[in-house]
């Protein structure tokens, strides 16, 4: 297909990047889109035998309040499984490699799309396995593609925030598949088709991608995929165990200091543990967790939150649903400003005794601290009861999704070592998921003894997003006191 050497692998390293995004873009993130498939699932009757008639003021009404809760639970439980699984799941792809990872997410994937495409409302309860199979194969999808940025050295940062802006883009495939259905297409159609797009997938599990893993940087004269996978990919199999072998030999304690030549010693020999137990990964935890409360509570309850502030207008709930969705397409445009923000100190002289993880921990200051200004922007927005304020709403929450898990992966792809991204990938969004699953009880209070109202609750969530703020400042002083310790350093060096 491809030559092995020199610039067939320029080319190689291209088609894989475009292949990626168009896998992340049209498939990895569609579960996000729930609020576009939930529109059409009450159309289609979905536990609409949970609907009853009332009478409010001597009006008679229905109230499907109830028929809202088991859709918002669905959406909960799959975002759970999206985050909770990816621990597991990156371990896997730590320890069997590429291959393995992608086929048991093609798998589960496959079967969430055929479930929800031989679904009826008469068993709505095939949406609860659906969704989060489609879920856990689409982080993989994710995952396994994140690699890729390690083919392009000084843009690598930008490149993993470009592949999570295509992941958040997808959820406008279900979107399409409401278009779609409003044309007459429907929804057993729709959702066979992208259960055949699995075909896609294999193709590239098999010819574009690693057996096992992409290293970073890349070892000389370095091939992989196919044609020149064999030997390489084995090769580069052996060099990572050794790197695992020796970190989890080290018991040194988390983010020590760098040697006085500003070698990046501590990155290489880190182990699991020590990475897990640092407050760099506590706080960014927690700098994940506030904000994606936050994002699931506000995709899980859109639709309820449109009807409150429509007054049950079922067309402009449409109006605004697909002003959503559009706006979500945008996220592959807006997550490359984040990686850029990260990349530009790349190819710069450092300063004496400057490491590389410190200058990129530098880069990354701005990035976090924009992204927990831009959610408390988002949230504030979102609190305001003013139905045409939503669409800067809209605007604001893609602009921050995407910062928020392109931000989160290329942090993390700096801040530890390359050995244990996927397993702490993995553990940060598994515990993240945990944090996530207090939307249902907030969708219970505003349907219960808020009446429907979520103003208090977004108030609630718009305080909590200030936490955010703990990550970038730790961040912060972490690299002035290693800039203190550099001057003394290069003295006790030079003397």
């Amino acid at each position: 297909m491809f030559s092995c050497q020199g610039g067939g692998l320029r080319v190689r390293s291209w088609f894989t990047l475009t292949s990626g995004l168009v896998e992340c873009l049209g498939f990895a993130g569609a579960v996000f889109g729930w609020a576009s498939l939930v529109f059409v699932l009450k159309t289609e009757g979905y536990f609409k035998s949970l609907c009853v008639n009332t009478t409010i003021n001597g009006t008679a009404v229905e109230d499907c309040s109830r028929q809202d809760e088991q859709l918002s639970l669905i959406f909960t439980i799959a975002s759970f499984m999206n985050n909770f699984l990816t621990l597991p799941n990156g371990f896997l792809f730590d320890h069997f490699g590429t291959t393995v990872a992608r086929l048991l997410g093609i798998s589960v994937y496959t079967a969430g799309m055929l479930l929800i495409a031989f679904s009826s409302p008469v068993n709505s309860v095939l949406l609860f396995p659906a969704l989060s199979f489609i879920a856990v194969g689409g982080i993989l999808f994710l995952v396994t593609n994140i690699q890729v940025g390690n083919l392009f050295g000084t843009h690598r940062s930008t490149i993993i925030t470009l592949y999570n802006g295509a992941f958040d883009s997808s959820s406008a495939v279900f979107l399409i598949i409401k278009l779609l259905y409003e044309y007459g297409v429907s929804l057993r159609g729709s959702f066979l088709f992208l259960a055949c797009c699995s075909v896609i997938h294999l193709f590239r599990t098999f010819v574009l991608m690693p057996r096992t893993h992409i290293p970073y940087p890349l070892p000389e004269n370095y091939t992989y995929g196919m044609n020149c996978g064999g030997t390489r990919d084995h090769a580069v199999a052996k060099v990572e165990e050794k790197n695992i072998q020796t970190s989890q030999s080290e018991e040194e304690m988390p983010f020590k200091e760098t040697s006085p030549q500003g070698q990046n010693t501590d990155k290489i020999e880190r182990s699991f543990k020590s990475c897990l137990l640092s407050w760099f990964f506590l706080w960014h935890l927690l700098w994940l967790s506030v904000m994606q409360l936050r994002h699931y509570l506000f995709i899980g309850t859109l639709n309820p939150m449109l009807n409150h502030l429509a007054a049950g207008d079922p067309g402009l709930v449409s109006r605004y649903t697909n002003a959503f969705a559009f706006t979500q397409l945008c996220g592959i445009l807006c997550a490359p400003w984040n990686g850029l923000i990260m990349d530009r100190h790349k190819g710069k002289q450092r300063e004496p005794g400057q490491s590389e993880q410190e200058t990129d921990l530098k880069a990354a200051i701005v990035s976090l601290s924009l992204t927990a200004l831009q959610c408390v922007l988002f949230s504030v927005c979102a609190a305001i009861p003013l139905l045409p304020l939503q669409y800067l709403t809209f605007i604001l929450q893609v602009l921050n999704r995407s910062f928020l898990y392109g931000g989160n992966a290329a942090f993390i792809s700096v801040a530890f070592p390359s050995v244990h991204f996927g397993k702490l990938f993995g553990m940060v969004m598994a515990l993240s998921a945990v944090v996530s699953l207090l939307q249902y009880p907030c969708f219970t209070l505003i349907k219960g003894p808020l009446g429907g109202d979520p103003f208090y609750v977004n108030i609630g969530l718009t305080v909590l997003s200030l936490l955010a703020f703990i990550n970038p400042l730790y961040v912060y002083l972490h690299c002035r006191r290693q800039a203190a310790h550099r001057p003394s350093s290069n003295k006790s060096a030079s003397s």
